[in-house]
């Protein structure tokens, strides 16, 4: 039987606000959305993002589930970019990892590190060894810099910003009420009363520390680079003896490129010595991008869980918070929007265990409103 209408308020309209707004009011449910900032997203860790869907790649540094959520996301992106009205660049060539002849140990290392991660997944596809003429075929541009590498298969991207700025453009057609520059807290509302939304989900990243005290920043800068004369046709990172640097090629020869993380949350402007290697790097991948022009150099924080890992909770009846999505937000979105989904619907979820999701539920999670089930890949 179809479940009757809700009404939610979403607090913090970043990745996870906008994705949930556009499901739960293409659903059917009176949606109200509220951010401390506006359209542009500026204060959000989206807005400062490569949004590489890399889940094999992303392996070396976090955990099975997170990775099974990555995979996930593959799938799952194309079938949600396809309802949006505004076109979103989509990419999925895979992943090229390579490394200069200094670093080689690292570098087997990393592969030793993938394959054995490969197997904990099956569900990945194994990673490609190249030689010099592989390594030519796949990524002409760095035939002549590099003699070898990894090739990814099936991993992918999409363009953060335009995503950002398509959500709008959809909430708006689907009648979404925004409320930007009106931040609200969870307090502000009694979810299942008289004149109150039925549900509060607070997607506010860090600006929910208040809340979830365990909350921490982790500071994040990438360079957003105008470089005519570099072809790139797939993300590439490079083995780096401190932190693997990324470059990743958008349209019209548009390159996000970055790598620090800094377990601080200084919003501050990027330090001297993280651009000059950051610069000096994506230099050494290829030297067209020396006639580059920086078109802006930006820092975030990402919100991080103490063990790094994303986790949904239900602090009372009627209030669903989805935080710490780390470095992986654009990666675990899908899977964070399908759980959450399952949650409101049913008040469990039957994806969250092959995650590895924690999940902090009221008993009756779903008592105050209920929503469609979520179509999962």
């Amino acid at each position: 039987m179809p479940l009757p209408s809700s009404s939610f308020a979403i607090l913090g309209a970043g990745l996870m606000g906008r994705l949930l707004a556009v499901e739960l009011a293409r659903q059917g449910h009176r949606v109200d959305i509220y951010d401390a900032g506006g359209p542009g997203a500026e204060q959000s860790a989206a807005t400062v993002a490569a949004a590489m869907l890399a889940p094999l790649a992303e392996s070396a540094i976090t955990e099975p589930g997170v990775v099974r959520m990555g995979h996930h996301a593959l799938t799952r992106w194309p079938q949600l970019l396809a309802g949006l009205a505004e076109p979103v660049y989509f990419q999925q060539e895979g992943t090229l990892i390579v490394w200069h002849r200094q670093d080689a140990a690292e570098a087997s290392r990393l592969t030793r590190q993938l394959e054995a991660n490969q197997q904990k997944v099956p569900e990945l596809p194994a990673l490609q060894k190249l030689d010099s003429a592989g390594l030519a075929q796949a990524e002409p541009a760095l035939a002549q810099r590099f003699a070898q590498g990894l090739y990814l298969p099936g991993e992918g991207q999409l363009d953060n910003r335009q995503l950002l700025a398509a959500l709008v453009v959809e909430m708006q057609r689907l009648a979404v009420r925004t409320h930007w520059n009106t931040p609200q807290t969870p307090e502000a509302f009694r979810p299942g009363t008289p004149g109150q939304p039925d549900w509060v989900l607070d997607c506010r990243g860090l600006g929910a520390r208040a809340d979830w005290s365990a909350l921490r920043g982790v500071r994040g800068e990438v360079v957003r680079i105008h470089a005519p004369d570099v072809t790139l046709q797939r993300p590439t990172r490079l083995v780096h003896p401190r932190y693997p640097i990324y470059v990743a090629p958008k349209q019209d020869h548009l390159f996000v490129i970055g790598a620090t993380e800094i377990e601080s949350d200084d919003l501050s402007p990027a330090s001297v010595r993280s651009t000059l290697e950051l610069l000096s790097a994506v230099y050494a991948v290829h030297p067209g991008f020396a006639e580059g022009r920086v078109l802006e150099l930006a820092t975030q924080c990402r919100p991080t869980l103490p063990d790094n890992l994303p986790a949904i909770r239900q602090p009372r009846p009627g209030v669903l918070e989805i935080n710490g999505l780390y470095r992986h937000g654009f990666m675990i979105a899908p899977a964070m929007l399908d759980v959450a989904l399952e949650v409101l619907n049913t008040g469990q979820s039957e994806l969250s265990p092959r995650f590895d999701l924690a999940l902090e539920l009221e008993p009756a999670a779903s008592a105050t409103g209920a929503v469609a089930a979520p179509a999962c890949a």
